[in-house]
């Protein structure tokens, strides 16, 4: 079956890896409201990938429609990409409910654990299913104002086995997006999780990545989150799949490290643009709502519930939800507030 992509959220992660598909000859529609859509509209995308990987699609050769009824106007089969944030995955869901065929496959490609659930409950009639972006994507303009998606580090999609995603895996590998199939989606997803700790911990460092984790102190407050997280999984009888270069149980252990050490045992971990931040970094820049409550919040709902105390976790949700722009909390200072927690 050949799916036309409707990407539901046009942000750094929907439009990078719906421009890649866009790129290799796929129909892909983008929904996006005001601002961004004129944007897309106006002047299409940059793609670049830290690998060498580089392509601009002309603002003619872009699709972007306002809605998802007028995404799915176009006859044939399609699959939703849904890459919006987890706050609102139950009104694009809804949304897309409305407008979609029943059976419609809607493929999740956000950070958190709960999204699915969250699918299936606003859209019941579409078909929910898993997949995992291990990759960072910066979003920017480029010097001829079309909107510039960078991927900065490395990574496979993780994807659900099912007969949908297998449908669409050449048209993914076409566009240099190789899939890895899973049937336990929910385990990847934690082990997921357990990366994106760090996700708060560089927004309120305020520096790039790379920068941040060569940070002892960083590290340590990455670490102490990562315990709390594995101690509650182990305690809800969650085995968190292996993501990264390093199985789970050992990240924690890395990230302790001297940083001469840690620099050259997580070398990979390093492998890195010099200049990429964490999603929430820009949120916080931009004032808009972050993803903490699919990250620490899973966390510390998880251990609500098989009753193992997360207060690390619930002290970094304080820490974000009180944070400015422009802000910063050097390593030693964040270092002992959660320690105090």
């Amino acid at each position: 079956m050949t799916y036309r992509f409707v990407v539901m959220g046009a942000g750094a992660i929907g439009c990078y890896v719906g421009g890649r598909l866009a790129a290799a000859g796929a129909d892909v529609t983008f929904v996006a409201r005001s601002a961004r859509r004129a944007e897309i509209a106006g002047h299409g995308l940059s793609l670049a990938s830290f690998d060498g990987f580089s392509a601009d699609l002309v603002a003619s050769s872009v699709a972007v429609a306002e809605t998802a009824a007028d995404a799915a106007a176009k006859p044939g089969p399609l699959m939703v990409l849904l890459a919006t944030k987890g706050g609102a995955t139950a009104k694009a869901a809804a949304e897309l409910g409305a407008a979609l065929p029943a059976g419609t496959p809607v493929l999740s490609l956000q950070n958190g654990v709960d999204n699915v659930a969250r699918i299936a409950a606003a859209a019941p009639a579409l078909v929910a299913l898993a997949g995992m972006v291990p990759f960072n994507v910066t979003l920017d303009h480029d010097a001829d104002g079309r909107l510039a998606c960078r991927q900065t580090t490395s990574g496979v999609l993780h994807v659900i086995d099912h007969p949908a995603t297998r449908a669409v895996e050449a048209i993914f590998f076409r566009a240099g997006l190789p899939l890895a199939f899973s049937s336990d989606m929910a385990a990847v997803q934690w082990g997921k999780l357990l990366l994106n700790l760090n996700n708060p911990v560089n927004a309120l460092s305020g520096l790039p990545l790379r920068e941040e984790l060569l940070d002892p102190d960083y590290r340590w407050v990455l670490a102490a989150l990562q315990d709390e997280a594995m101690a509650v999984m182990k305690a809800a009888g969650i085995r968190p799949a292996k993501v990264g270069a390093a199985p789970p149980w050992a990240i924690p252990l890395i990230l302790r490290l001297p940083t001469w050490a840690f620099s050259r045992i997580a070398a990979s971990m390093l492998t890195i643009d010099p200049s990429a931040r964490s999603s929430m970094w820009d949120d916080v820049k931009a004032g808009r709502v972050t993803e903490i409550d699919d990250l620490c919040g899973a966390v510390v709902r998880l251990g609500a519930r098989v009753n193992v105390a997360t207060p690390r976790n619930a002290a970094m949700i304080g820490l974000i939800e009180s944070h400015s722009a422009g802000q910063r909390l050097d390593g030693a200072t964040l270092r002992q507030r959660v320690a105090a927690a």
